[in-house]
């Protein structure tokens, strides 16, 4: 075995490359984020060859001293934390010093740079992967910093004959270029390949612009079926856009998560995400969204991974939650909308709507009821824990309002209903043109939200288990079941620690006595593991209830009348989430009259 010695200086250096430079596009993302942290608000970039024969990066930032340059491409030499304190807030993207001596120790490095005010006479430093050629020496620069690097990894063939087409290269720059561009509004990126354009925006306003930029890097189609959310707590806020659920994704290829700025992949935003969507996402596709999460940069840690993708919450719990709860109340007020009112406004006209309804005579036998009628709502018993009449078609229905209610322009968000197409779709007329409604689908949803209420509401009904069931686990999972035993007890769960090594279940709730509790307890341990939390005992109630709704709402080709039609449309429009069915389908299409003009050709 060799003897212990101190490895040289620029094999240190490519050492250190391979953690943090694996492509060309891992050097963009690198410069980029120097360039972000030195105040810039236009950065230009030039690549050749996908960036393997070439990236250039020029930014108007504050510039480096001329007797600073040489620090600047030094191990452990930066500007940005001096002491411990500091790498516990820390609010810049780069921070190691480790970025331009990595890159520069694999290719033909040069960089130039200015810090006065006014002139265009800078400084320069070239290497040419083995050390620098010479000392800092003039050249012609405007305030800011220019960077190439060139021939990356032409001194290791090792790493160089794992980069890929250039085409291939190409996307994984565009990839981290967009990402970063999406992360600051104020910036200008102006980009070009092969010295033709490839990706120029330009800076502008967050509220007032945002969505246009959103649409110039994330896609138009994104930016036009999306929601714009914000919400804010004492030590924590969240803003920016996510997808409607009925724009979804065969991958998770759009998703854009900000902390303080710097783009990250986190495990428990993701799982937060997930299940926020989870009751109206169609099954296998993925939501799309550009958000960005500011907190105290001291409650995160962001020195969890050599390339800062990943990152260490001091609060995890409290982070999911958070972003569970604001990404989920967005998508619950997913209903029917009317752009021309505000939400207050709106509000009253279905209320009016149903006050006005309730106050005349009801129509009895037919196939479509208000749910919040107590004679309908869940009866609780033993089996289940409802009796089979909560599933079978209810039998109010709410009467039409008074006929001068029936003009177009003071029409709710789904207007009045004219006709039922072939027993499965309601037509209907609004201020904006026409509405075409599943039925079914849109019963479904009313019926599942109300059974989710109902349910949550009443008293739980649970069953004692004549056999208790007993659980082999682990240690720590047994640990984590005696710990967290109030979460299983919120769904009529009764676990307990049962020596070391396992747990025993003594009580379970009605509507789940047909379940694999055994997985179920062990998927629940497994998530409260690596989440802190877990939402599989409330999944697998709402799984139940939603099949409930299936067979409880209204079915295709039974015939509604004009009443029922309506009564459905304002249920829809007072209804959470009533824009897509329990599976993800939308519920509601609407038809602009232009939409139809133009598919007649009229005024042409």
């Amino acid at each position: 075995m060799n003897s212990i010695q101190q490895l040289p200086p620029q094999l240190v250096n490519q050492i250190a490359a391979g953690e943090v430079i694996e492509r060309p596009a891992s050097v963009l993302k690198e410069l980029l984020e120097n360039a972000l942290d030195a105040g810039a608000t236009r950065i230009t970039i030039e690549l050749e060859q996908g960036g393997m024969q070439s990236i250039r990066v020029s930014d108007n930032g504050i510039g480096i001293a001329k007797d600073e340059l040489h620090l600047a491409v030094q191990r452990h030499a930066t500007s940005k934390i001096k002491s411990m304190d500091d790498l516990e807030k820390i609010s810049t993207l780069g921070f190691r010093g480790e970025a331009l001596p990595s890159i520069a120790s694999v290719s033909r490095f040069s960089m130039a740079s200015n810090n006065r005010e006014e002139g265009n006479a800078g400084w320069a430093i070239n290497a040419d992967g083995r050390e620098f050629l010479n000392e800092v020496e003039p050249t012609r620069q405007m305030r800011g910093t220019t960077v190439e690097v060139k021939d990356l990894f032409f001194n290791v063939p090792a790493r160089k004959k794992f980069l890929r087409t250039e085409k291939t290269e190409l996307k994984h720059c565009d990839n981290v270029l967009r990402k970063i561009a999406l992360s600051r509004f104020d910036v200008t990126f102006v980009s070009k390949h092969n010295d033709r354009n490839f990706l120029e925006v330009n800076a502008c306003d967050f509220l007032s612009d945002g969505s246009d930029r959103v649409g110039q890097i994330a896609g138009q189609p994104f930016a036009d079926q999306s929601i714009y959310l914000e919400n804010s707590a004492t030590d924590i806020e969240v803003k920016g856009w996510i997808s409607l659920p009925t724009f979804s994704r065969s991958q998770a290829d759009l998703q854009y998560f900000y902390i303080n700025g710097r783009a990250i992949r986190d495990k428990v935003i993701a799982h937060a995400i997930k299940l926020a969507y989870k009751d109206v996402l169609y099954h296998g596709r993925f939501p799309a969204f550009v958000l960005f999460l500011e907190m105290e940069p001291s409650q995160v840690d962001v020195n969890a991974h050599p390339t800062k993708h990943e990152v260490r919450f001091r609060q995890s719990r409290y982070v999911h939650d958070f972003i569970r709860h604001t990404v989920g109340k967005a998508i619950a007020e997913t209903m029917p909308k009317q752009e021309q009112q505000g939400a207050e406004q709106y509000r009253e006209i279905v209320d009016d709507y149903i006050r006005a309804a309730q106050s005349q005579s009801v129509v009895t036998n037919s196939a479509y009821s208000s749910a919040s009628n107590p004679a309908s709502a869940p009866v609780r018993e033993s089996g289940y824990g409802y009796s089979g009449q909560v599933v079978n078609e209810y039998d109010l229905l709410l009467k039409v309002p008074p006929e001068e209610a029936h003009t177009t322009e003071d029409a709710p968000p789904l207007g009045y209903a004219i006709e039922q197409l072939h027993g499965i779709y309601i037509l209907a007329q609004n201020a904006n043109g026409l509405v075409v409604v599943d039925m079914h689908a849109a019963h479904e949803r009313i019926v599942y939200e109300k059974l989710k209420i109902s349910y949550q509401e009443g008293e739980l009904a649970t069953q004692p288990l004549l056999v208790p069931l007993t659980i082999n686990v682990s240690t720590q999972e047994a640990a984590l079941a005696e710990q967290h035993s109030d979460v299983f007890l919120k769904y009529g769960f009764n676990v307990e620690r049962f020596g070391e090594d396992s747990i025993v279940v003594r009580e379970i709730p009605s509507l789940l006595q047909q379940a694999d509790v055994n997985k179920l307890v062990l998927d629940v341990l497994a998530d409260l593991n690596v989440y802190g939390t877990s939402e599989k005992l409330e999944q697998a109630n709402n799984e139940l209830l939603s099949t409930m709704a299936c067979y409880g709402s209204v079915r295709a080709h039974r015939k509604l009348t004009i009443a029922e039609m309506n009564a459905l449309l304002r249920e829809m429009e007072a209804t959470e989430r009533s824009a897509q069915c329990n599976h993800g389908r939308p519920t509601w299409v609407q038809l602009s009259i232009d939409q139809l003009d133009k598919l007649f050709k009229r005024g042409q």
